[in-house]
């Protein structure tokens, strides 16, 4: 992705692409199709999918025998900040205070691991 671009919003499709590319590396499409669960999308559907992808500055290819290897041409800590920030505009109200309190109302976080996160915080003002 060009510097100062700002990042164009990810498909429910085209994040689970860049997720395996993240997590496995340089992918031919043929490669990508085997760890999706069944039914399998067609071939076309993921190739263009990453076609896009690349469009959009997210992936790149290199030209092997007639076929492309795809790969990330960004990391994903781009995609997590963005993400997260969204999740808390959208939905808490731009509050994060309101996103933790949900995670811990829904027992998804608990009080030993919000006592960790605590500890970091405090660790980097130090």
């Amino acid at each position: 992705m060009k510097p100062g671009r700002k990042p164009k919003a990810l498909t429910e499709k085209e994040a689970a692409i860049m997720k395996l590319l993240w997590e496995r590396g340089p992918m031919f499409v043929r490669e990508m199709l085997e760890f999706y669960p069944e039914p399998k999308p067609h071939f076309n559907t993921v190739s263009t999918t990453v076609r896009n992808l690349e469009e959009k500055g997210y992936v790149t290819h290199e030209a092997l025998g007639g076929s492309h290897r795809y790969s990330a041409a960004v990391p994903p800590e781009n995609f997590r900040e963005k993400s997260l920030a969204e999740v808390v505009r959208n939905f808490f109200n731009n509050s994060y205070k309101s996103a933790v309190s949900a995670l811990v109302e829904e027992e998804k976080i608990s009080v030993e691991e919000l006592r960790e996160i605590i500890d970091l915080i405090e660790q980097k003002k130090q």
